[in-house]
């Protein structure tokens, strides 16, 4: 069975405010992330993804109040990140309402962090979040801190070590396509996609649907989109409707009834 593709919104998240940027900085404001991330999952998104930029830079607990909020608003898969330190911050996310938890640099400091979540959440809950900047032909370090520190690390050996502690998924983004909109890099999140057995969400570079397609069709099992949304380049309706037409296998949203239809059903 051909597992159908998915479209995530995501919300960078600083100070209760929707932000984005380019390559990690130069932020700007992009609204209200409940109300946003509302908006997105009516407009036909899978699942939605609130990362706390911030948290682990500021040494602070990610936002509870705003997952709980959000949780409550929504009926699709909620995914948070930003600021895990450990297993009690992970299980306050799902407490909280989350779906799913993403860890990026405490798991780069401890890689058994990954295990402990796994066996205590469920492999199903636990993304690892990679964040890689292109180092040569064929070759991305990973960063932690919101790009901000170099680890060393090749992206492809780290992705593979994640999954086999237990990661679930992986949330790859390039840091080199960060809210430039000039396309997916489609090296990095085939490389990834090839190497591991679970799925890879592609994040970094979309600007319109054909770049969506093509991460997709390279193997990247969800596409990530954040700026797109936000500034309106983009909409979820109709980009699942190009990706249907170029034969990818993509869950439609469902149709609004009309007036006369709901007059109907009431009767």
């Amino acid at each position: 069975m051909t597992l159908r593709k998915r479209i995530i919104a995501c919300l960078d998240v600083t100070g209760s405010r929707v932000v984005k940027g380019t390559r990690f900085v130069d932020l700007v404001d992009a609204g209200d992330p409940v109300e946003l991330a509302s908006r997105y999952a009516a407009e036909g998104a899978d699942e939605i993804t609130i990362l706390d930029i911030g948290a682990t830079r500021d040494a602070r607990p990610t936002l509870l109040d705003l997952i709980s909020r959000a949780a409550t608003a929504l009926d699709v898969p909620l995914s948070v990140g930003g600021g895990v330190r450990g297993l009690d911050d992970a299980a306050a996310f799902l407490d909280a309402g989350a779906d799913k938890v993403a860890v990026n640099s405490a798991a780069l400091r401890d890689p058994s962090l990954v295990t402990r979540l796994a066996e205590r959440l469920g492999s199903q809950s636990v993304v690892v979040a990679i964040d890689a900047a292109r180092s040569g032909p064929n070759a991305w370090r990973v960063r932690a801190v919101a790009a901000t520190e170099e680890t060393g690390r090749d992206a492809v050996t780290w992705a593979l070590e994640a999954v086999e502690r237990g990661a679930g998924e992986l949330l790859v983004t390039s840091i080199d396509r960060d809210g430039t909109r000039a396309g997916y890099d489609l090296e990095l999140n085939g490389a990834i996609a090839g190497s591991v057995r679970v799925p890879v969400i592609a994040s970094g570079g979309a600007g319109s649907a054909g770049d969506v397609a093509e991460v997709l069709e390279a193997g990247a099992s969800a596409a990530l989109l954040a700026s797109t949304l936000h500034f309106g380049i983009l909409r979820i309706g109709s980009l699942k409707q190009e990706l249907a037409a170029r034969g990818l296998s993509i869950r439609m949203p469902a149709p609004v009834p009309s007036a006369q239809e709901v007059a109907a059903w009431l009767g």
